[in-house]
């Protein structure tokens, strides 16, 4: 009968369990992706408002990677905390961190409300400057996007609740739901309603949604681990503390994607020449959108190394934690190995989906982004192996260590190397190699902080029969 309530997590072979896990976490991860890509793709072949419209929504999109920043930096946190909870069996913490974690994501949802209603117009003009069009469509976008986020908000919630528990795949299903309602209703918004970019946030907004209702769904009826109770929305300091305690490196870890978008778009806007510096703020911000299927590759094997790691090591059992983080990291280069030959295999096909009705700009937009593909991607391998490595540090509760090799990666090292390569004259085809020199930098960084994680949690733990 003990048996029968056995978790997957304390029995399945590791490298299988990582796996079965981990590749509903990674395509989930990597269709979060899919929102964007797919507005930049239908709005950038708007026509002759296509190339204005890409702009836009460069600008606007630090504001939602830190939408998705805090969002699943608290899905992290209570992940986290949820599995630790489950391992060691504690019933009544379970459903208050279930409950606290509907409480932080209301909260999370009215900030963003707020800045929805009056921020909007003074951050896409900071970085327009005279591009009157360009600021115009993006505050427009960024306003609808931000004063409906709680799909988005909300998903990362419950998305959390059904991967602590093991159900993967009921997340995924919320993902696939809410990406092809996305993707649909983009071409019918944008094209026979010509609603525009607005359409394109509308488009995202009821995506987002749509995989929210779904997740609830399947969290309500199929997810008997942990209980759910009115009372339990009550909001416990001490189980926001423990959830913080993860969730807040977690939350300024990709809060820094924000920061390094931003200042990436700020150092390519010094370029003196217009024209190239729109170019490459264009194309910086299509880069970035499909390079994040690497990128949210690697956070869903991370992600699944925290809550198999969480568990493992609230339950102190000592060759199931070695095998977690020998298999998590071996994964995760692997994926990036395979995103890596796809990305240098298809980097013109990928570059034409945002330049096919783009007018004159559109060859140069193509041009670019081929360039940046081929370029960057030959860092992915390292930036999965410091991102693995992030995770493991979250599931041993570390705080600062996983966010400095965030900061070192996404703030310290590439924005002065960026910067320095836009002194040069080659400055279209240089810049591209900031983001491969930083990763590798970064990746030895990574490893020496592993070192030292490994040998205090891991070789102190005392041997257990299980």
């Amino acid at each position: 009968m003990e048996k029968i309530k056995q978790n997957k997590m304390e029995s399945t072979s590791m490298h299988k369990l990582i796996w079965k896990m981990g590749l509903p976490m990674i395509i989930s991860m990597i269709l979060q992706s899919v929102y964007n890509i797919v507005d930049t793709a239908f709005v950038i072949n708007m026509g002759e408002e296509g190339i204005a419209g890409n702009l836009a929504l460069t600008y606007a999109f630090p504001i939602q990677l830190l939408i998705i920043a805090i969002g699943v930096g608290t899905g992290v946190g209570i992940n986290a905390l949820l599995s630790k909870k489950l391992g060691e069996k504690d019933e009544s913490s379970t459903t208050k961190t279930v409950g606290n974690g509907i409480f932080l994501g209301i909260c999370i949802y009215l900030v963003f409300l707020i800045f929805g209603l009056l921020g909007c117009n003074w951050f896409i003009s900071m970085q327009a400057g005279e591009n009157i069009s360009a600021a115009k469509m993006g505050s427009s976008y960024l306003r609808i996007c931000c004063c409906f986020s709680f799909g988005a908000i909300g998903f990362t919630v419950y998305e959390r609740f059904l991967q602590s528990t093991g159900k993967t795949l009921f997340s995924t299903i919320s993902q696939i739901a809410g990406a092809v309602t996305n993707i649909i209703l983009d071409y019918v918004f944008i094209y026979p309603c010509k609603m525009g970019i607005d359409g394109a946030a509308w488009a995202t907004i009821i995506g987002q949604i749509v995989s929210l209702v779904v997740a609830m769904l399947f969290h309500y009826l199929a997810n008997k681990e942990l209980k759910n109770s009115i009372k339990a929305l009550k909001p416990s300091w001490s189980i926001i503390k423990d959830i913080y305690k993860i969730g807040i490196s977690a939350a300024i870890m990709q809060g820094l994607l924000s920061v390094m978008m931003l200042g990436m778009t700020s150092i390519l806007g010094t370029i003196k020449i217009t024209e190239t510096a729109n170019l490459l703020q264009g194309s910086f911000g299509i880069y970035y959108k499909i390079m994040q299927f690497a990128l949210f590759a690697a956070f869903g094997v991370s992600n699944t190394i925290i809550s198999i790691l969480s568990f493992n090591y609230g339950m102190q059992n000592k060759e199931r934690v070695k095998a977690c983080i020998k298999f998590g990291i071996i994964d995760s280069i692997l994926v990036a190995a395979i995103i890596t030959i796809l990305f240098e295999s298809l980097a013109v096909p990928l570059s034409k989906l945002f330049g096919m009705a783009s007018g004159e700009g559109g060859d140069a937009i193509e041009s670019t982004v081929t360039t940046a593909i081929r370029i960057a991607s030959v860092g992915y391998i390292f930036m999965a192996f410091s991102i693995a490595v992030q995770g493991i540090l979250q599931a041993f509760r570390y705080a600062l260590s996983p966010l400095l090799i965030s900061f070192l990666r996404l703030c310290l090292f590439v924005l002065p190397v960026a910067y320095l390569f836009t002194l040069s004259e080659n400055v279209v085809t240089l810049v591209w190699w900031t983001f491969p020199i930083i990763e590798f930098a970064t990746a030895g960084i990574s490893a020496l902080i592993l070192k030292f994680a490994y040998n205090k949690k891991v070789c102190t733990m005392n041997e257990k029969s299980f």
